[in-house]
């Protein structure tokens, strides 16, 4: 079985950072991001492949950077510019073979 830990999400103020991280037990293929807000259906925001080739979702372009640490079997998703828009529960998601998903982590941004 594979688990993935995920940390660092939080409150921010409206424009600040912030960076979230998830850790799998194992390496894996494809890594990546998705957020669900209150009423909305689960959206992807970033993906990143083993080989580091990178796609987001257009909302998040040019602010978030997803990016990954092979050694550590880790998967980071660094959030620039945040908007009040941004708040949601963010869910790891990783693959090998088949899929995983991280418990979630809460972002809040406040205007």
């Amino acid at each position: 079985q594979v688990q993935l830990v995920e940390s660092g999400g939080g409150l921010v103020q409206a424009g600040g950072s912030l960076r979230l991280s998830c850790a799998a037990s194992r390496s894996m293929n494809d890594m990546g991001w998705y957020r669900q807000a209150p009423g909305k259906q689960r959206e992807l925001v970033a993906v990143i492949t083993s080989g580091g080739s990178t796609n987001y979702a257009d909302s998040v372009k040019g602010r978030f950077f997803i990016s990954r640490d092979n050694a550590k079997n880790t998967v980071y998703l660094q959030m620039n510019s945040l908007k009040p828009e941004d708040t949601a529960v963010y869910y790891c998601y990783a693959r090998f073979i088949r899929g995983y998903w991280g418990q979630g982590t809460q972002v809040a941004v406040s205007s």
